[in-house]
């Protein structure tokens, strides 16, 4: 018997090895099947996408057209003149209040008119229109300096008209801007100005001036206030900078002409990560070895990317990576594709499953310009393409790349390497490749970028600029950030995996301090705009689209503010500055941002704020 159980034993034994060992197979098939689902790129659902992007006809068929102009713009014809108009048409334009220009030396005529904007130098060439100005104002009419012009007997006669108690001979330096008090949206404490001239005159207010923003130095010069003459509004900038980054002053300015006024924004915010993924270099970079023991590639996987998903998980981001197949330079056909996938498929899944999105960047880094591109002596180590077909084939094979990798993925979004793109490329894009329907490049007016301002180009392709291109925003980005946060209230950050590299943004910073100011970055956006949307690249193409169908109509009676919208499809979001707070809302929601200025969601074209 003892035989006979000991031959039992081993026969269990041998069949418990057998169902070990089918369990292990089995074990090792599913990985092996979880691992291909994850290659072909099954994992991730699109359909989880909320804004969507809006056909291009629809585009053109429900753009509201404009009103009768409220608005007169009088300009000088000279050079601060004419900056200072260019910059207030883009202000008064895409805040959608209807306008008109005259020069300061022709026929002016208010009526009918609720506001007006002075962009004049020498308030001479006016003569005693300027004093007929200040009537009109008085009587219930709404002014704005856009400038203080030069110091004569006729802005003596109109200064304590506008809330000035003395003005001095000459035009000062102002190297640092302080928020006297709140009303712009993430607008406290001070800023650093790059570029300092002699740019705003010393002033004395009067004492029912209300300040909201003066250089931050002794003597303080005030920059930005608000004065009730009469039964009307004085608003006055005293910047002298009008370059784009500082629309967002100018609007906030115009904004406190009254005791309600509404503009449309976009209400949006989004984070690029351009070469993400790419093939990522081999080998070692000295300062991350130096601070972490290990290549770039182990600090990629193990750190960068750790660090990445800990930020947008804290805040709630959903990265856009842009797709670049190779590094090669090669610009000419047929272009050999990449066969290396495997970092491609782990990194671009851990991002599409978070809720990312893929755009397309590049076949490698060689923006998309020919021999004619002038790149001004910069960019020695990038090669031309020959032809525009050339060009062309390199996006049709990261495309078929890129639907390889991820083919339940929707490219429709274009990111230019470098932010260099010709005239040729951009008008071949929408041609050639109607499924992309955004392009998303430089924020910035400088050297060869192509830059971009937020809205729907002429051939339907939504420009989608990018404010901050780095994890360490400089002093113009910071104002360009805080500018477009109360003009658009947008924001669009960009970087690159290799900015922590020692021949990149960390040849000047480790990646301890580079991610601490990505950080910083991200902590003031959402500190000072906590209701704004964490979207994707095409979903911010899908809100600039709305934003840019919109005309907005409003009128202020009896404690109630009217808006109608024109061009509302499916959703709009408002910025409205009120003197006194709301009581209910009618057509949509209203959330208070601080500094006297609401966002309104409209769900309707009509909206009815009732005020307290």
């Amino acid at each position: 018997m003892k035989v006979r159980n000991k031959n039992v034993n081993k026969a269990k034994e041998s069949f418990l090895r057998f169902k070990r060992l089918q369990l292990v197979m089995i074990l090792f098939l599913l990985l092996t099947l979880m691992l291909f689902l994850v290659q072909r790129g099954l994992s991730y659902n699109p359909d989880d996408i909320g804004l969507e992007l809006l056909d291009t006809d629809a585009l053109a068929s429900e753009k509201a057209p404009e009103g009768d102009p409220v608005c007169l713009l009088i300009w000088q014809d000279d050079l601060q003149g004419e900056n200072t108009r260019e910059l207030m048409e883009d202000v008064l334009g895409q805040m959608r209040v209807p306008y008109e220009c005259v020069r300061a030396d022709g026929d002016i005529n208010l009526d009918g008119y609720e506001s007006v904007v002075l962009a004049v130098t020498n308030l001479g060439v006016m003569g005693e229109e300027i004093l007929e100005i200040m009537d009109w104002t008085e009587v219930g009419g709404r002014l704005m300096l856009a400038y203080l012009p030069m110091q004569n007997g006729y802005l003596d006669m109109i200064s304590h008209r506008i809330g000035i108690s003395s003005v001095g001979s000459r035009y000062t330096d102002v190297e640092r801007l302080k928020f006297v008090q709140p009303f712009m949206v993430g607008g406290e404490g001070t800023f650093n100005l790059t570029g300092v001239f002699e740019s705003s005159m010393q002033i004395s207010l009067d004492p029912g001036s209300e300040l909201y923003l003066a250089s931050d130095g002794e003597p303080s010069v005030p920059l930005i206030w608000r004065f009730r003459s009469g039964d009307g509004y004085v608003a006055a900038a005293n910047l002298g900078y009008t370059v784009k980054s500082f629309r967002g002053f100018y609007a906030a300015t115009y904004s406190l002409l009254g005791d309600a006024f509404a503009w449309s924004v976009i209400n949006g915010a989004a984070f690029f990560l351009d070469d993400f993924p790419a093939a990522l270099p081999y080998g070692d970079d000295s300062r991350i070895r130096e601070e972490y023991g290990m290549g770039f590639r182990d600090f990629l996987n193990q750190i960068w990317w750790v660090d990445m998903q800990d930020i947008a998980e804290k805040y709630g981001i959903r990265y856009t990576g842009a797709l670049t197949e190779t590094y090669s330079d090669e610009t000419k056909v047929p272009l050999p594709p990449n066969k290396d996938l495997s970092r491609y498929q782990y990194f671009g899944r851990n991002l599409l499953d978070a809720g990312g999105e893929m755009a397309l960047h590049g076949y490698n880094h060689m923006p998309l310009v020919m021999r004619d591109f002038d790149y001004r002596g910069g960019y020695n180590a990038y090669v031309y393409w020959e032809s525009v077909e050339n060009m062309s084939s390199s996006l049709k094979e990261l495309v078929r790349f890129g639907e390889d990798l991820f083919p339940r993925e929707n490219f429709t979004l274009y990111v230019p390497p470098s932010n260099i793109l010709s005239e040729q490329a951009r008008e071949m894009i929408p041609k050639e490749f109607p499924e992309i329907r955004a392009v998303a490049s430089s924020y910035a007016e400088s050297g060869v970028l192509y830059s971009q301002d937020f809205c729907v180009a002429d051939d339907g392709v939504v420009e989608l600029p990018r404010i901050v291109g780095s994890c360490i925003a400089d002093d113009t980005e910071k104002l360009a950030a805080l500018s477009e946060l109360s003009f658009h209230y947008v924001s669009t950050h960009s970087q690159r995996p290799d900015d922590a590299m020692d021949t990149g943004d960390g040849e000047k910073y480790s990646w301890e301090e580079l991610k601490s100011g990505f950080e910083e970055y991200t902590s003031w956006l959402y500190g000072s705009a906590p209701s704004i949307r964490s979207l994707t690249g095409s979903e911010l193409a899908a809100a600039v689209q709305r934003y840019d169908m919109l005309s907005v109509g409003q009128e202020i009676s009896g404690g109630e503010l009217k808006i109608k919208l024109g061009g509302f499809v499916d959703e709009a979001w408002l910025m409205v500055r009120l003197s006194s707070e709301p009581e209910k809302i009618e057509g949509g929601s209203i959330e208070s941002l601080g500094c006297g200025i609401y966002l309104v969601g409209a769900e309707e074209p009509d909206i009815k704020i009732t005020l307290k």
